[in-house]
């Protein structure tokens, strides 16, 4: 009794210096380092809370362009395929923290042995086995048998090895998750982007078919004049050279529809196809204003920022591990067995076979390339804290440029509407002098040709307006949720489940 009271004490003790030694851990902890950052934005915006804030769906009106988002959500490859490596690295984690576990195996053993002369024969039954003795000698047979706990190992996680390691492994997982996020927004930008090019070509193509049939009622009517002399051939060549290049630009466009569209079924996961079309490139609708917010929000909001921190998060635990290997490692092991034996047919009974023990390993003739591997880590944590400087940077920068492509292609679109109303007006009155004898040919021929260019440079604005300020809100880091619109609830690629927003998301939504 008194010696069992002992070994629990000598266990509880062994227990209680892991609890207190494992209060040390190796490295630096992580701590998040001075950033680059701008108190307001270069180009003037509205103080209103920032666009980023809102749903996607909240944003892009379209009903069409909304279900093309949800297929692309639901069936592209790259956010099926980085689902899968946050899963990846999920089930990475747990492996990692199984290692702060004690390992225990089992397993069972039997063996025969005969000293000389005579044979036995063993027939297995009950616990153990029933030994027939040999025929013809007298060798000494014995049979034994033990089934039971074969192996238990603890690691005592002194240096905090194995806690560094689940912080690196952590901080893989939540960069993927980031990368994830990332994808997504950047998803949902690029068919909105593809979307809106496809609609301004439809437009496009509708002010040409229209252009077209205006230069072939003008080559109708040149052609009967010709034929009456009223105008020379050179009149009638000029109209008819218009009239030509607007089908080849026709035709142009036509290509560019069948091959945006083929982009975009390509972003939906799905094999080339005719895309369907919601509202036209003018009926789209346009915020009065694009508040931006404050740049600081960028930290907590962009996924490529977070995922970056994340990684330098990581770098530094490695530094830990690395620091950790250097030092001796401390395991507890033993064993738990019960066992049967048989000695020429004489069973003593069954054993219960119990032993503990420690292990103490460290580096000897390798502690200097383990040293080199410590720096290894700590280069590695500096490269990571300028990719994530540089990470940032170059966010301010996208924001800078989305805004004053926001502000820009606004006045862009006010003056080219000013510039084709004006030439529409040109070209009606050219028209109505040139039938009437009091213009030449090549005031229709300018006047026509104006409009129809300005027309289609109005249109390309129009998408470039349009594709700023989704560009905007990709930079911002705008928010992607579906749990707050029941309408627009997306499944989960990998089972079909409701996909939840992530922590930063649900963060910045109830701001």
């Amino acid at each position: 009794m008194e010696t069992h009271s002992r070994r629990a004490s000598y266990l509880l003790s062994l227990v209680l210096f892991m609890g207190t030694a494992g209060a040390c851990k190796m490295g630096p902890d992580y701590v998040r380092p001075e950033t680059p950052q701008a108190e307001a934005w270069r180009v003037p915006t509205s103080t209103a809370e920032s666009i980023a804030n809102l749903a996607w769906f909240d944003l892009l009106k379209d009903k069409e362009l909304q279900e093309l988002i949800r297929i692309a959500l639901t069936e592209n490859q790259d956010v099926r395929t980085a689902v899968a490596s946050v899963d990846q690295y999920r089930a990475q984690l747990v492996m990692t923290k199984w290692d702060l576990a004690p390992s225990l195996s089992y397993g069972a053993t039997a063996f025969l042995f005969q000293t000389q002369g005579g044979n036995a024969t063993t027939i297995p039954g009950g616990g153990g086995a029933i030994v027939l003795p040999g025929v013809g000698g007298g060798g000494n047979t014995t049979f034994s048998n033990t089934i039971g706990f074969g192996s238990l190992k603890w690691e005592l996680d002194l240096w905090g090895r194995l806690r560094r390691a689940v912080e690196l492994s952590e901080g893989q997982m939540f960069a993927q998750e980031e990368n994830q996020r990332a994808i997504v927004l950047s998803l949902v930008g690029s068919v909105s982007e593809a979307y809106f090019s496809l609609r301004s070509l439809d437009l496009q193509v509708d002010i040409t078919k229209r252009t077209l049939k205006t230069w072939e009622e003008s080559v109708r009517l040149s052609q009967l004049k010709f034929k009456q002399g009223y105008i020379p051939k050179l009149d009638l060549d000029r109209f008819e050279a218009e009239r030509a290049g607007t089908a080849a630009k026709l035709a142009e466009l036509e290509k560019q529809v069948v091959q945006n569209e083929n982009h975009l079924s390509v972003l939906l996961g799905r094999r080339p196809a005719s895309i369907t079309r919601g509202l036209k490139l003018t009926e789209q609708p346009i915020p009065p204003e694009v508040p931006a917010g404050l740049p600081s929000d960028l930290l907590q909001r962009r996924p490529d920022l977070l995922q970056a921190e994340q990684t330098l998060a990581s770098a530094t635990a490695g530094i830990g591990v690395a620091q950790a290997m250097r030092f001796p490692q401390f395991a507890l092991n033993g064993a738990l067995a019960g066992a049967n034996a048989n000695i020429n047919g004489v069973q003593p009974g069954p054993l219960f076979i119990q032993n503990i023990g420690a292990q103490l390993a460290g580096p000897l003739l390798n502690a200097t390339a383990l040293g080199y591997q410590v720096t290894v880590n700590e280069t590695k944590a500096r490269q990571a804290a300028l990719q994530y400087e540089k990470a940032i940077v170059n966010a301010l920068r996208e924001v800078e440029d989305a805004l004053i492509a926001v502000q820009k292609s606004r006045e862009q679109r006010e003056a080219q509407e000013q510039q084709v109303a004006a030439l529409r007006s040109a070209f009606h009155f050219a028209e109505q002098r040139y039938e009437g004898g009091r213009a030449s040919y090549l005031d229709v021929l300018t006047s026509q040709r104006s409009l129809f260019e300005s027309e289609l440079a109005l249109a390309r604005t129009l998408q470039g307006q349009l594709v700023s300020i989704v560009q905007l809100y990709a930079a911002l880091g705008g928010g992607w949720s579906v749990t707050d619109h029941p309408e627009n609830n997306l499944p989960d690629p990998r089972s079909g489940a409701q996909r939840q927003p992530s922590a930063v998301l649900v963060h910045e939504q109830q701001r």
